[in-house]
């Protein structure tokens, strides 16, 4: 796979397809490039015409660790910007669910010279959705730190991954100052505390409201908690050239991809799905 140096840090990435029109895909979590769906979403827009990007985030896949920034996705949001300059990709249409709608929304708002529009599912948001942000990505690492130093950092399962694929990686937690790291991980738990006027953890409605390029929402299921129908329809309603769609699924499509992970492989399986209506929504606002 290919690599990039940009803002110092090592970032996989690849590109599929030779068209004109360029994308990037982020997926959630803190998954790779690789998970299934991802790259079958990209085959389908990229047989349309298009040029679409998978990359892996920093802390993800074969990427480079980096514990810089007032969040990790403000960090992963620079680095997208980055990744897009360096490959002559900008402006591009940034898309992704999950995590990697708030990555495709903080580096449009962070970066508007990169985003030529914006397409959005899943999108994280809720009182206890933004709280197990927390939990997952940030306590882990502060206990471990807390109780036993750097080491215990490394050892953690949430690093295994990254360590395997770029072994380097175990050097930099173990390089990493205890108080800083700590310091570092509680600044950015603070992040996905629920606020008022920030319906996406670490953007601000405000900020939400000056992106003007055109986006394509889709409406999150009723049932699902860690992304909230609400979010999905305020984000809509906050974008000015936002477009509210109905996804390709059902209501409860976050719990059957969860209760189906073992078998799948994966929460984006079918993410392919969301192809038919990306590409005709890309066609109608020309972008």
């Amino acid at each position: 796979m290919a690599t990039a140096t940009v803002n110092g840090l090592r970032i996989g990435y690849e590109l599929i397809g030779d068209g004109d029109r360029p994308w990037v895909l982020t997926p959630g979590g803190r998954f790779p490039k690789e998970t299934p769906g991802l790259r079958e979403l990209a085959e389908q827009l990229a047989a349309a015409g298009n040029r679409v990007l998978i990359w892996d985030r920093p802390n993800c896949g074969e990427s480079d660790v980096c514990f810089e920034g007032d969040s990790e996705s403000s960090l992963h949001a620079d680095t997208l910007a980055a990744l897009l300059t360096h490959l002559d990709l900008a402006p591009a249409i940034l898309a992704g669910g999950s995590a990697g709608s708030r990555i495709a929304l903080l580096t449009a708002a962070r970066h508007p010279e990169v985003a030529r529009a914006l397409a959005l599912w899943w999108i994280s948001g809720g009182v206890m959705g933004q709280l197990v942000l927390g939990n997952v990505y940030c306590a882990p690492n502060i206990r471990a730190a807390w109780a036993d130093g750097m080491a215990a950092v490394a050892a953690l399962p949430d690093w295994a991954e990254s360590i395997e694929r770029n072994p380097g990686n175990r050097d930099r937690i173990l390089g990493q100052d205890r108080d800083a790291f700590i310091a570092t991980m509680e600044r950015w738990m603070l992040a996905y505390c629920p606020q008022p006027d920030r319906t996406v953890p670490g953007l601000p409605d405000e900020v939400v409201g000056g992106i003007t390029v055109p986006a394509l929402v889709f409406r999150s299921g009723a049932s699902d908690a860690h992304h909230t129908r609400a979010t999905s329809e305020a984000i809509a309603e906050l974008l000015p050239a936002a477009r509210l769609a109905e996804p390709p699924w059902g209501d409860r499509e976050w719990h059957e991809r969860q209760a189906e992970r073992a078998r799948t492989g994966g929460l984006f399986v079918r993410w392919p799905l969301l192809a038919p209506a990306l590409l005709e929504w890309a066609e109608r606002v020309d972008c």
